[in-house]
């Protein structure tokens, strides 16, 4: 080794730049040996944080506090939309009541999702556009001969024809290049999309590389994830080739008989990659499922619960109020219908802003920072229950003012989409009914529907074309019929429905094959479920007012 290399790789003092380096100043940055200690903390020690070199940038640095500029910010305000606050604000009369949460611990969970953010983009989301460019580069590299065998076929089929026909032939060569450059332009647009967004990928990688070379709590805290951007692939491109087709000689009619060419066929492919980390294990039932958590919501009757994140869980009853819990049973937030009606159902789309139906109304509404916007009303038909699909769309159950229709419409915002209403015989799919249709969305793009009318649960496929009716099993149903209310899915395409009468939870394969029941957990009246990123169902008990957390997987 070069010992001058060597010399140069020792760090120094910022301050002498001669002695070797002892200590770092946290808040400053800056290295420092022994003699210059005392120097740099000259203008108050308060104002430093000197540590051993070896143990620098592990002292987080809190924003000041706006109200007490001489206390720093190390907790933050559930109910006052997590702004900073001091311990001197947590006893003023304006936090009177509210919960607070450690900023460490915020940010502790931050900094990993952002290290997880960043390995999902390195290594999930990028090379997954790599594929894709390589998939666009490759269809542009053997563009060329796959006209060149157009263009040859072509040409042997005009060998047998007379010299008039070389002007067909000529014709056809020019829309082959003009549908040859309109087949270049589909790729290379996809391609230059594509690039675009590699490089944007990339400079969320620089960035988050920034965030994580320091310390400092407010860039670390206010950093925005783009994972779900990033995460909503474009479409597959696939454009099929032209074919030139000959056909049996004719003089008199020269253009129709020489042949055909087949227009651009450009077939897309819509990709949604899943937030989750890919699991390639099969997680089985339990034997016994197991109870977690009980969070008693206040409410006389609950019907319905979302999940949120990791720790909340959004509810709702026969009231206005919509509540969020987290998994201590804490309220975190209150959310009112202005209407003063009780929500029919509730939902989270894909940015964690909580969606819900006003019945009345005839509004599915959505609550974003604190306000509520309609994004949807209907004329002559009611909306009943809702559900936010993998790729970010709205599907909503729905019936006729005169109670004598019922239909399921996707919605891309506030635009529709599909309607799903009838079979291939015309017959229709839903019961007419008042009733509850609680939706999801099943992994395999099915669409799930409880139809408590009907005594079934109801699945087509993405297309609208039915799938299969399960009508309960013997096994469960021997006390009272099978009247399916909530409805979800897991990670393994299973749909869980519950059975309010009996008292459990039916669990079907992707195929409507009876698995099992949930029976135990002393559920009672069982009504809306939902299931989060690691398979614990939540389930809310009608008439009692509690949710419960079950883990059902190993």
């Amino acid at each position: 080794m070069d010992p001058r290399s060597s010399a140069q790789d020792v760090h120094r003092c910022d301050l002498c730049e001669t002695a070797i380096v002892h200590s770092y100043c946290d808040f400053c940055h800056v290295n420092l040996c022994k003699l210059c200690i005392g120097e740099h903390i000259s203008d108050g020690y308060d104002k430093h944080k000197i540590v051993p070199f070896g143990e620098r940038r592990s002292t987080l640095i809190y924003p000041k506090c706006a109200t007490h500029p001489h206390k720093n910010c190390d907790l933050q305000c559930k109910n006052c939309n997590d702004i900073f606050v001091c311990s001197s604000c947590t006893a003023s009369e304006t936090h009177k009541g509210h919960i607070f949460v450690d900023v460490s611990e915020v940010y502790t969970t931050k900094k990993n999702a952002i290290a997880d953010e960043a390995n999902k983009l390195e290594n999930l989301i990028s090379p997954t556009y790599e594929e894709i460019a390589l998939d666009l580069e490759n269809q542009l590299a053997n563009l060329d001969g796959g006209y060149e065998k157009l263009t040859t076929a072509m040409s042997k089929q005009g060998e047998q024809w007379h010299r008039e026909i070389d002007i067909v032939i000529n014709k056809m060569k020019t829309e082959i290049s003009e549908i040859k450059i309109k087949h270049r332009d589909i790729l290379q647009k996809h391609l230059d999309e594509i690039k675009q967004i590699q490089a944007l990928i990339k400079q969320t990688l620089v960035a988050i590389e920034e965030i994580n070379k320091f310390t400092e709590v407010s860039p670390t805290i206010e950093y925005s994830s783009k994972i779900i951007e990033f995460s909503k692939l474009p479409p597959t491109v696939k454009v099929t080739l032209p074919t030139f087709i000959p056909k049996p000689l004719d003089h008199e009619k020269l253009y129709n008989m020489f042949g055909q060419i087949t227009p651009l066929s450009t077939a897309t492919e819509e990709n949604v990659l899943s937030l989750i980390q890919p699991n390639t294990s099969v997680r089985v039932l339990l034997d016994e499922p197991e109870l977690v958590a009980t969070i008693q919501t206040g409410y006389e009757n609950v019907t319905s619960v979302t999940y949120l994140n990791e720790d909340c869980v959004w509810t709702s009853g026969l009231t206005k109020d919509i509540k969020c819990f987290n998994m201590k049973g804490e309220l975190l937030h209150t959310v009112s219908n202005k209407s003063k009606q009780r929500p029919n159902d509730i939902a989270v789309d894909s940015d964690g802003n909580l969606l819900f139906i006003d019945g009345i109304s005839r509004t599915v509404n959505k609550v974003k920072n604190g306000q509520t916007e309609v994004l949807i009303r209907l004329r002559g038909w009611s909306p009943c229950n809702l559900c936010v699909t993998s790729n970010g769309d709205l599907l909503v159950t729905m019936f006729s003012d005169d109670f004598t229709q019922c239909k399921v419409i996707r919605y891309s915002g506030s635009t529709e989409k599909q309607t799903i209403q009838f079979d291939d015989e015309g017959k229709p799919l839903y019961s007419e009914k008042l009733k509850t249709k609680y939706i999801t969305e099943n992994r395999n793009h099915d669409i799930c529907v409880a139809d408590s009318e009907a005594n079934a649960v109801v699945v087509v496929n993405q297309d609208g074309k039915l799938r299969w009716r399960y009508i309960g099993h013997p096994s469960v149903t021997k006390k009272e019929p099978f009247e399916p209310v909530g409805i979800t899915t897991d990670s393994q395409s299973r749909i869980l429905t519950a059975d309010c009468y009996n008292h459990c939870i039916h669990i079907l394969d992707q195929d409507g094959q009876f698995l099992r029941s949930i029976d135990n957990c002393d559920l009672e009246y069982p009504c809306g479920l939902c299931v989060d990123n690691n398979d614990n169902l939540f389930v809310s008990e009608h008439f009692n007012g509690n949710v419960k957390k079950i883990k059902f997987l190993r």
